[in-house]
């Protein structure tokens, strides 16, 4: 194999290693998220549904920010849209876990921000048939990875009014402007104000479950809300 070829390689192993682990913090960097008890947690696990009788992707959403640095994890849709949480996570903590996420296929939104400067990764997450032909395998790429973007605004402070209309600028290695997909712009917009949100305790990326409107699910629970009542 030529230096080249080896070259490749290895740029595409560290690209692989990086869409399934996500940001590698240096030792400086985590050791100053956890004096700051900010906690992201951007993994992504493959679990099975019993009763369904199939697999699913499950990720979490977490982070928050103190005035001189944030990190926070989150994830949407194929398209950029909102996904809805599992269950919401409510603790005395902040800048912790806020909720949890089942889906077939997962866009993971990553960042970090050390105090105008920011570093985005953006991954696809899916289930792919392993050669056992039992249990899936988790496929990982990256859609976008921008280094050292910057932000010459304090949504943490003076100009929190912004917060989830604006996102930081990144470049090439050349100085070219590096271009968000387009679809993720807003969900981006998102996280970069997760990341300025000081003593996080809410979802940014990650909704409500809908309500349903199953007029016989209404009944029920209508029913059993009166025979309580009655009861008491």
């Amino acid at each position: 194999m030529n230096k080249q070829a080896s070259v490749q390689k290895s740029h595409l192993e560290s690209r692989e290693i990086l869409a399934r682990q996500g940001l590698r913090f240096p030792a400086a960097t985590l050791k100053h998220l956890r004096a700051a008890g900010i906690y992201c947690q951007p993994s992504v696990s493959i679990e099975h549904q019993h009763l369904a009788r199939k697999y699913v992707l499950r990720g979490v959403e977490s982070g928050g920010s103190v005035a001189e640095m944030g990190a926070y994890s989150s994830f949407v849709d194929e398209q950029g849209a909102p996904l809805a949480w599992l269950q919401r996570v409510d603790s005395i903590g902040v800048n912790g876990v806020h909720a949890v996420v089942v889906a077939p296929i997962l866009v993971r939104l990553e960042m970090l921000r050390v105090q105008r400067t920011y570093d985005l990764l953006i991954t696809r997450h899916s289930l792919a048939t392993s050669a056992s032909g039992q249990r899936p395998r988790l496929e990982s790429a990256v859609l976008f990875y921008g280094r050292r973007g910057s932000l010459e605004m304090e949504l943490w402070g003076k100009d929190t009014d912004f917060r989830g209309s604006v996102c930081p600028v990144f470049y090439s290695r050349s100085g070219e402007t590096a271009l968000l997909p387009g679809e993720f712009q807003d969900a981006v917009a998102r996280i970069t104000a997760a990341v300025c949100c000081v003593g996080c305790r809410h979802c940014h990326l990650l909704q409500p479950r809908p309500i349903t409107a199953d007029p016989d699910i209404l009944k029920t629970n209508t029913s059993g809300l009166l025979a309580s009542d009655g009861a008491a």
